[in-house]
């Protein structure tokens, strides 16, 4: 996906402030903060929304979501809480169609959220 904003951070066409990466997984500070920590956690496979899922993504799902555990508390937000969110579609709130998780922290977060 050559324009794919998140493609072309992952390839480094791009600058990010990258938090975390291996093979399947990036992470890195959302350019925009909604939170003191606001890092977006992202596959490096493109998948567009929640929708294209299907059962052959459920192990890279599931490493997404122990990465931003892993980040949460390395960035000191796990004990006094953190949200994970994950949007889909222009209603859900998905500006970037390639798959992300949202890690916030670093203060109190209020439900329901807007």
């Amino acid at each position: 996906m050559t324009e794919c904003l998140f493609c072309k951070l992952i390839s480094g066409d791009i600058p990010a402030d990258i938090v975390y990466q291996d093979g399947d997984v990036f992470a890195f500070r959302d350019i925009s903060p909604q939170a003191p920590t606001h890092i977006l956690v992202i596959p490096k496979h493109h998948i567009a929304t929640i929708n294209d899922v299907d059962e052959s993504h459920q192990a890279l799902l599931g490493k997404l979501v122990l990465t931003a555990k892993n980040i949460a508390k390395e960035q000191g937000v796990a004990d006094d809480g953190y949200r994970l969110v994950m949007n889909c579609n222009q209603d859900g709130g998905q500006a970037v169609y390639h798959i992300h998780l949202h890690i916030l922290g670093g203060r109190s977060l209020t439900w329901p959220p807007g």
